[in-house]
């Protein structure tokens, strides 16, 4: 029997003043002498030097192939600040890892946490990593949708990075199913199928039968009729409280960016893996920001990258606690 190819990583290293480099970096480190993945990282040179360089990390860098963006600028290389230029770097790397993956180079991309207000100063309009994703696979932003998984959660969202108002009037029953449907294929990807699907409720209860509201008759009830159709094995919409206090579920849809993220976070903090799923590849982000408070001192935890590695590439996590105390 031949062996396994390795699986081919791209990690962009998210905001080079957050902890992006240094979580990089160390999950590099972890994984070296491991013949099964292929890593390499996708961000400035300069930043990632002088991440190396101050935190005893030059064996990491000098290991593993680079694919160089724009440096930042010397007086914009401060770690835990926030500038422009380190947000538009953040989204270059992205771009530059997914443009690789999407030209066979790499088969998944994990980018580090990039910081929303430092590209928002780069006058990039940007609402996450899954609309990134869509943009650059030429797809609506509506198609690609985050899956956070944690805490042994899986809950993909049908809306993300919007005010509740804005999120409320976008709604519909078509997009809770593709939503379902995304979410559903990637688990089924990741050798999880068939996936049991529940629905969590808009209104408090699912709207008891419209004593609390008509959103989930007009919405989330239409889709889970549509889901059954098609095939999946759907249960609700349910209050979120009830559904995941079962714990019975593959796959949970939430409805809104807090509904979905409390939990996860709740029962795996700075742990979680964050999926894009809709697009023709892998990519994933880790459920936790860039840390701008520690960014520089050495001190960041890399096992969320690290657990986002191993479930992208089907290989076991090594324990960063153990590599790293």
């Amino acid at each position: 029997m031949s062996a396994r190819q390795p699986r081919r990583i791209a990690l962009a290293v998210g905001d080079p003043n957050g902890i992006g480099p240094e979580i990089s970096l160390r999950t590099v480190a972890a994984y070296r002498g491991r013949d099964e993945l292929e890593l390499a990282l996708v961000g400035p040179r300069n930043a990632l030097r002088h991440c190396a360089d101050a935190l005893g990390l030059g064996d990491a860098l000098n290991s593993v192939s680079l694919h160089a963006i724009d440096d930042l600028p010397a007086a914009d290389l401060r770690p835990g600040s926030i500038v422009a230029s380190a947000g538009a770097a953040a989204v270059q790397a992205a771009r530059t890892a997914l443009s690789l993956a999407r030209d066979g180079r790499y088969d998944a991309v994990v980018a580090a946490p990039h910081h929303e207000t430092a590209i928002a100063r780069a006058g990039i309009e940007f609402s996450g990593y899954p609309s990134l994703v869509a943009r650059c696979c030429g797809l609506r932003a509506d198609q690609v949708f985050l899956l956070l998984i944690g805490g042994g959660l899986r809950i993909v969202h049908a809306t993300l990075h919007e005010s509740v108002a804005q999120a409320l009037g976008r709604l519909s029953a078509e997009l809770v199913v593709d939503a379902a449907r995304a979410g559903a294929a990637a688990l089924q990807a990741m050798g999880l199928a068939p996936a049991r699907v529940a629905l969590m409720g808009i209104d408090p209860h699912a709207g008891e039968h419209g004593l609390f509201g008509d959103q989930d008759q007009r919405i989330t009830e239409p889709a889970a009729r549509l889901l059954r159709q098609s095939g999946l094995q759907v249960d609700g919409p349910a209050g979120a409280d009830v559904l995941l206090a079962a714990r019975e579920h593959d796959l949970y849809v939430a409805m809104l960016h807090d509904q979905g993220h409390i939990p996860i976070k709740l029962l795996s903090p700075r742990r979680a893996t964050a999926v894009s799923v809709g697009a023709d590849l892998l990519f994933s982000s880790v459920g936790h920001g860039s840390a701008m408070d520690i960014a520089g001192r050495g001190v960041a935890s890399p096992q969320a990258m690290i657990d986002t590695v191993a479930l992208l590439g089907a290989v076991d996590a090594p324990d960063a606690q153990v590599l790293y105390a």
